[in-house]
C-alpha cells in the first residue's frame, strides 16, 4: 500500500520509526517531512499528507504530532480527508471499517513506538466494510463537506 506520512518536530522521531516499520512490512512510504526535529508546524504536514491522498499518490496517510490532536484538526479541514486520533487498535481498524477513515493521527507524547506499530498495522490492514448503514452515513458526511 502507498502511505503518506508526515510529522512536525514533536512527532519526528516516531515518524522515523514508523517509516522504517512500514517499509519493513513492504509498503511504499511517501515521507512529506519534517526531516528533522527543529520547530515546525503540524498544519503544513497535514496539508502535505492530504495532498498525496487527494492526488491519488497515496491510499492512506499517517500524521504524528505531540498529541495527535492538532494534526487531526488540520487534516479534517481538507476535503476528502477523514482523520482520527487513535491510540488503540480497536479505533484504528473500526475507524476504517465503519467510517472510511483515511488518515491516522498519533501523538508521539502519548503513545510509545511498539504500540504505535500495532495501531498502524490495525489501520493499514483494515478495509471499509461497505455495509449499507456505513455507506449511508459516509454519504451524509460527504454531503456536509459538500455544503461548505
Amino acid at each position: 500500500m502507498r502511505i503518506a506520512i508526515g510529522a512536525d518536530h514533536g512527532g519526528f522521531e516516531l515518524k522515523e520509526e514508523l517509516t522504517a516499520f512500514l517499509k519493513k512490512q513492504g509498503h511504499t512510504v511517501l515521507d512529506v517531512g519534517a526531516y528533522n526535529d527543529r520547530p515546525s508546524d503540524y498544519p503544513d504536514f497535514a496539508l502535505a499528507v492530504a495532498g498525496k491522498i487527494g492526488e491519488n499518490e497515496a491510499v492512506r496517510g499517517i500524521l504524528v504530532c505531540g498529541s495527535g490532536v492538532g494534526a487531526c484538526i488540520a487534516a479534517n479541514k481538507i476535503p476528502g480527508i477523514r482523520a482520527s486520533v487513535s491510540h488503540d487498535t480497536f479505533s484504528a481498524h473500526q475507524g476504517v471499517e465503519d467510517d472510511a477513515m483515511n488518515v491516522l493521527c498519533l501523538g508521539a507524547r502519548i503513545i510509545g513506538p511498539r504500540l504505535a506499530e500495532e495501531v498502524v498495522a490495525a489501520f493499514i490492514n483494515a478495509r471499509f466494510s461497505k455495509a449499507q448503514r456505513h455507506r449511508k452515513r459516509l454519504r451524509k458526511v460527504q454531503d456536509i463537506e459538500d455544503s461548505y
